[in-house]
């Protein structure tokens, strides 16, 4: 059984989640009360499901302290859990919002005639909703188009649960830090192709931009001192049973310095037999 949880902010994405979901065969609930998962899935199994999809918001709050646990036990008879969490920052939720002239489910939840303000509806969301950020997979969605957040969510979804998942995610600081990111590490000191005329066009991902990089020293000094970093930490993150850790690598624009360097690192985790116990995925947030 591969059960899939899609949680997170309202207007962060989460019915272009599950609608992806449901195109390529999961059972589908949306806006589930979350004291009500386990009979559901209870319920599915029997019928035959082998893959369930379920949005949960906020408006179950009551229950979001005992999802963790429900969570583990469904792993423990078994099952292949995903959760995903996907946010974005207030401006972009009040933009998304105003928009689409919808209220926010929270709107009226202190009083019964006068709704609350926008940014405090997503304040109180964001409170409810910490309980589920520690065992999640988190998307910030700030940036993203629709067909990036259904790439994303393809990726994470074809890995396998029982080991802990190494994200490493370029970015341009000129566009915001991610809001994803567990760990940011500021490799804008090295020198930029962007002033080379010729390198400008391209990206980490181009030969001619890489072999740029690797002339210098200091960004291999710097992609050693970020692996032994993560290195060294990784297991304590593992002790306190993280499913996911984000490390975003920012440089100015995001598209030379960050990018070759998350490459580099994901290159070195993913094959290295040192680091075997995690998987490994790649993202290029300003080149996507």
């Amino acid at each position: 059984m591969n059960i899939v949880l899609i949680t997170g902010l309202s207007g962060s994405g989460k019915s272009v989640a599950l609608n992806l979901l449901e195109d390529t065969s999961y059972y589908c609930v949306d806006n589930l009360p979350a004291n009500l998962l386990p009979n559901l899935v209870s319920t599915l199994v029997v019928q035959g499901h082998t893959k369930i999809a379920v949005s949960i918001d906020a408006r179950s709050s009551a229950d979001f302290t005992k999802l963790p646990a429900q969570i583990d036990a469904f792993r423990s008879q078994g099952f292949d859990v995903h959760t995903i969490f996907l946010t974005a920052d207030d401006n972009t939720l009040i933009q998304r919002f105003s928009e689409t002239r919808r209220r926010h489910p929270l709107s009226r939840e202190h009083t019964e005639n006068q709704d609350t303000t926008l940014a405090d509806s997503i304040t109180l969301e964001r409170e409810r909703l910490l309980p589920l950020l520690s065992v999640s997979s988190v998307i910030d969605t700030s940036t993203l188009k629709a067909r990036q957040l259904q790439t994303w969510i393809k990726d994470l979804l074809a890995l396998r649960n029982d080991r802990m998942t190494v994200l490493f995610e370029s970015f341009g600081f000129k566009h915001g830090i991610p809001m994803d990111a567990d760990f940011v590490f500021d490799v804008r000191c090295l020198p930029n192709p962007f002033y080379d005329i010729k390198l400008r066009p391209q990206t980490g991902l181009d030969e001619p931009v890489q072999i740029f990089l690797q002339a210098q020293p200091d960004t291999q000094l710097m992609i050693d001192d970020i692996e032994q970093f993560i290195t060294r930490w990784l297991p304590r993150f593992e002790q306190d049973n993280r499913s996911y850790l984000t490390i975003a690598i920012g440089c100015t624009g995001g598209q030379h310095r960050s990018v070759y360097i998350a490459q580099a690192l994901a290159k070195r985790f993913a094959t290295d037999g040192t680091h075997a116990a995690q998987q490994v995925l790649v993202r290029h947030r300003t080149l996507s």
